[in-house]
Formats: C-alpha cells, structure tokens, sequence
C-alpha cells in the first residue's frame, strides 16, 4: 500500500495541475464600457460652452507656480586662528563652531532666490553686513568672547528659510601657562654647612607656546629694622619645544653678597606668547634663608617667627656636652662614680622627658596626690597615720604618672568651686591642647624624640653614656625639626605707607569720619531681583529680561555659560506666550538664586499625647486621699 501511494504521488506531480479560477467577464465588461463612453459624450454635448477669454486666463493661472520660500544652498565658515597658536584653518558646513581667542571668521552664503541684503545680527547687538560677491554673500569678524547670532535677510519674494534660527559660537581661551617646580622640593630652605651655590630647576607648559622666563632675585640685607633690598632679574633659556620646556638656574653665594643673617627671595615669571597681551603666571616665592648663629637674644625680627615650643627644649645640647665629657673624663673616674654621674645625666634627660611628653598628652610621674584635709576630732580619736600612701589605691604606682602639685596648692584653691575640686583631689588624664597643639606630622616627630629620650635614659641609668650618646644626637635632631616645622617664615618686604593728607592732619575735624550704628542691619543680597524674576516665572506672570541680559553682560561672566541664559530670554523675547520658554528660564535660574539665610526653627506642633502630657503638667497636684474607699472602687455592699 505504501508503494503504491508513492508511485500515485509520482505520477500527480508529472501532470499539469487544472486552473480553477473564474474567468473574466469579457462580455460585462464591454457593454459598462460602451455605455460609460456614450455618457461622457452626452455630458460634453449638453454642457454650456464658455467665453474664450475666460478660458485663456484659466490656463495662464494654472501654469504660474506658487512663490515657494528662500533657501540656503550652500554655507562655508572658515575658521582662521590667530598665527601665534600655530593652529591650521578650518572649514565647517554650518553655523556654529568652537573657535580659540581671537579667531578670525569668515561667512560665504549662497541661497537659492534673489536676496536683496544679508547681515549677522549678534546678541549683544552688534551687526556683521555681509556683501555680495558674485551669487556668494560674505563676511568676516574678528571673535574674542562666546557668543550668538543669528542671520537676517531682506528678500524681494519671500522669507528664509530657517532665518530666525539662533546659532552659537563658543570661544576657547588661551589658558596661562603652568609651572612646577623640581628643585628645590620646598619653599623654604636652610643654607647647609659648605654651601656655596643655590641650584633652581622647574619646568612649564602651556597650550600654544611658551614666550619668556624670567628669575627675580631679591636680597634682603641686615636685621631689624636695617633691612636693605636689592632686586636682579635674569632672563632664562629653557630646554625643550615650543610647548613644554625645562628651566635650571645655579645661584652662586660668594658673588650674589649673601651673608648669615640675609634671606635670599626668588620668583619665577613665564608668559606666553597671546597676543595683543600675553599670559603671565608667578610662582609662589622660593626662600633660601641664612640663620644667624643662635644667641640668647631672642629681640631679633628674624622675618615675621614665633616660637611655638618652650626654651627647655634647647636643653637637650647641654644633656649631649654632659655625656661627652663624661665619657672623655671614664679612663679618670672609678666606677662608682661613672655610675653615679650617668645616673644624674639620665635623671636631667628623664625630666626634660617628662616635660616633652606633656605636649603629647602623657602624664607626669613619680607625682604625690595631696592629702584630703581632716578634722581635728578625727585625727585625734583616730591617729595619724605615718604613711599617707598606705591605704592610697591610686598612687603613683599605677602604672602611670600625674602632674607634680605643690603642698601649698591647697590654700590657693577656691572653697566650693567644682573645678578647683577636681584639679586639686581628683585624677585628671587629659590635656586641653594636647590634641590640638600640633598637626600629625609635628606630633609623629614629636613622638620619635620622646622614644629616642627614652632610649638615652635607659643607657644613661645603666651607666653606658656611650650608648646613649647617638640617641641623645637622634633627639636634639628631632627637636630641631620640630622648631622649624612649628615656625611660621614670611618673606621680609619693604614698608609702604600711605601719604599723609596734610590738610586734614591736627585740624581735628570728623566731617568725614562715620560711626558705626550699633542696631544690627540686615543685609540684602545684591540678587534679589533674580528671585523676583524667577518667582514671576513660576507664577506664569509676564517678565522683564532686560535686568537678566546687563547681569549677564557683566566682564566676567557671573555664571559658567552665559549663552544658554541669552537663548532662552531670546526665545521668550520672540513669544512672550511660549509657556516652553518660559519652563526652560525657569530650570535655568534656579541654580543661580542665593541661599537663604539662616533662620531660626519653629518647634513642632506636639501631637495628642504630647498635648495631653503638657495639660497634666500643667494642672495643680491634687491632695492625696489617705481612705481605702476613696482609693479603689467598691460593689453595692461596699466591698471592693
């Protein structure tokens, strides 16, 4: 059966399949079509024919297009920087483009239809004509600042296409050059011994060329109130191309007259190569400093310094001579007495210790808590006791010391105050400024000279100066850097007062000497009409942008880009109805509005059970019942 059907199948798909479709109407077809043509000729015959005239004019009107608007064919804007940027002409295909400072632009228009007159219509009102050349229309302007524009034209036909589109040009401007410095690595520097040059290494950059370096070095010679300054320039060549460059400079001492005590002061200058004006940037003010050799006079105006640390600290050095001679005088001295000296040097190095670790919030130790005064009666019935410290669990062998207080301490203190009372009995472990007298860096430094402190005491006690002599060195060298880092140095400048009015002075007069009110006034933000307008906008109420365009017109720009501002009070200024504009001015000035000032909190509005709480306190306290029956409620029978 299975064959079978496969030879049928063959054999069906071999034959030529019947076609089933309709067949068309040809007879109906022709007669609609007859009778369709006879119609129209009746129609044609039985119409009224009209005047020739009349039919003429129909076909001029017929033929005669329609005036169809102007369009631009062609536009080219080509963009020629200025020659010192080094940057290659440019051509775009539009309207707006980003352009560097001072660029010159160049405009070539060809529209479609007979154009009378063209111009560029800027915002801040000035007009660029453009001239016809050939079928072109052209012009140029020079642009220094961002700006927008649009194109205006005067057709004899009709308008432009796209001729009240506003168009932008953004300006680039030519940034300052950049500088940084490679030697020295600080802004002040200390002549080290041997010293006999002073070498300057930096490099500049900048976006269009580097112009001119100049060093200005000023010395200033003398102390106190005999200052003398002498300034020299010297124009310097650096290594590189045009746009990045390095700079080195070796100052010679001997030659340049720095002495101990001057303050030699130097300031790198770079331009660049803008025109009309170049860009100048100044590096902050390199000072290389000669101390003076250190005395006990400390009257000096060394620049403008302040000690931020005690004297004691300078302790130290006499702690290192101590320990020198002692060690030169071992060969001499028994043993005993070896100890003893090393034992005596390590207690001064344990108390200039104590006193340094006090800066870091460390207690003192080995203190002596003062006696609690008793009454006689007690002291009598009781006895005295012949150690204060026996029954003491807070002495001062609880692992860490408090500060020293003298006996007499306790007169001084004022009878009741809560203070007094803690400073003189109780145990106090923190420091008012212990934590805010110094930064990190000063306080990391501060800590190495405690540890080294600590490791010279110890070989100090144990009678080995020797190996307590490079720790010593290792303090006084940590100190040290704590006084320069705790030093504040301005550069010493010469004094420039004002004239002197001689026709005011001695005459007594306070015409134009105002006094200060004493009622607090107010101030009032200079932007108050900005929130004005915006609060107008958001109302929906009709604005006044003419205040918005002088703020925005201002040298500098008050805000980051001017330009969109300009476009939507242009937009709003074309149709004041525009309720799109009028959203988009709104998004646009709300950044800009001034912060509110401060104001005081209302408190909140307690809820029910707040109220209810406040009632309660409010109400006078009733008596209080003292019956059982009154207290708790009872049954019939009065029981409860």
């Amino acid at each position: 059966a299975g064959l079978q059907r496969l030879r049928l199948l063959a054999r069906a798909a071999r034959l030529p399949l019947p076609d089933l479709r309709p067949a068309w109407p040809w007879r109906r077809l022709a007669v609609v079509w007859s009778l369709s043509l006879i119609g129209l000729l009746l129609v044609a015959l039985l119409l009224p024919r009209s005047p020739m005239p009349l039919a003429q004019s129909t076909v001029i009107e017929a033929d005669r297009p329609a005036a169809a608007p102007l369009a631009l064919a062609e536009i080219a804007l080509t963009v020629v920087p200025p020659s010192y940027t080094g940057l290659p002409e440019s051509i775009e295909s539009g309207f707006e483009a980003r352009v560097p400072e001072g660029a010159l632009l160049r405009w070539r228009l060809r529209f479609d239809g007979s154009v009378q007159a063209a111009e560029l219509r800027f915002h801040d009102g000035s007009v660029t004509a453009l001239a016809a050349d050939g079928d072109d229309w052209v012009g140029e302007r020079t642009v220094l600042r961002s700006t927008l524009y649009r194109l205006h034209v005067e057709a004899a036909t009709a308008p432009v296409v796209g001729a009240d589109a506003l168009h932008r040009i953004d300006v680039v401007a030519d940034a300052p050059p950049s500088l940084r410095l490679l030697q020295p690595d600080r802004t002040l520097s200390l002549v080290e011994p041997g010293q006999d040059h002073w070498p300057l290494r930096f490099e500049a950059s900048d976006d269009h060329g580097l112009g001119s370096a100049q060093l200005i070095i000023t010395l200033a010679h003398g102390t106190g109130e005999n200052v003398v300054f002498s300034e020299t320039r010297r124009r310097l060549r650096g290594v590189g191309d045009a746009r990045n460059r390095r700079y080195q400079y070796r100052i010679e001492l001997a030659g340049s007259g720095f002495e101990p005590g001057d303050d030699l002061i130097v300031r790198i200058a770079v331009s660049d190569n803008r025109q009309p004006q170049p860009n100048r940037v100044e590096h902050p003010s390199l000072i290389l400093r000669w101390p003076l050799p250190e005395s006990g006079d400390t009257g000096g105006l060394e620049g403008v310094v302040r000690n931020t640390l005690p004297a004691y600290f300078r302790s130290q050095r006499q702690i290192i001579i101590d320990t020198e001679a002692l060690i030169g005088q071992r060969p001499t001295l028994a043993e005993s007495v070896l100890i003893d000296r090393s034992d005596a040097i390590g207690v001064d190095q344990r108390i200039l210790r104590l006193r340094y670790g006090q800066f870091l919030g460390e207690e003192a130790e080995s203190t002596e808590r003062p006696t609690l005064p008793e009454p006689v009666d007690a002291v009598d019935a009781v006895g005295a006791s012949d150690d204060p410290h026996q029954d003491d669990p807070h002495d001062g062998h609880d692992g860490h010391g408090h500060s020293e207080q003298p006996a007499s301490a306790n007169a001084s203190a004022g009878f009741g105050r809560a203070e007094d009372i803690i400073a003189e009995y109780g145990h106090s472990h923190d420091h008012a400024e212990a934590t805010t007298l110094f930064d990190p860096q000063t306080r990391a430094l501060l800590k190495a000279a405690l540890d080294a402190m600590w490791q010279a005491e110890l070989h100090l006690r144990s009678g080995r100066p020797e190996a307590a002599l490079p720790h010593e060195y290792q303090a006084l060298d940590l100190i040290k850097r704590v006084q320069q880092a705790t030093r504040i140095y301005l550069a010493r400048v010469g004094l420039e007062l004002p004239p002197i009015d001689f026709d005011r002075r001695l005459t007594g007069t306070l015409d134009t000497v105002r006094s200060r009110p004493d009622s607090l006034v107010r101030r009032e933000s200079p932007l108050t009409w900005l929130v004005v307008l915006h609060d107008r906008l958001e109302r929906g109420q009709p604005i006044d942008p003419a205040p918005l365009k002088q703020w925005l017109a201002q040298e500098p720009a008050p805000v980051d880009d001017p330009l969109d501002l300009l476009a939507a009070i242009d937009r709003i200024e074309r149709d004041p109805d525009c309720a799109d504009c009028a959203r988009r001015l709104h998004a646009l000035l709300w950044p800009l509005l001034p912060l509110p000032p401060a104001q005081a909190e209302l408190r909140e509005t307690p809820s029910a059970i707040g109220r209810h709480y406040l009632r309660t306190l409010a109400e006078p306290a009733a008596a209080p019942s003292t019956g059982r029956a009154s207290d708790q409620p009872t049954d019939r029978e009065g029981r409860p």
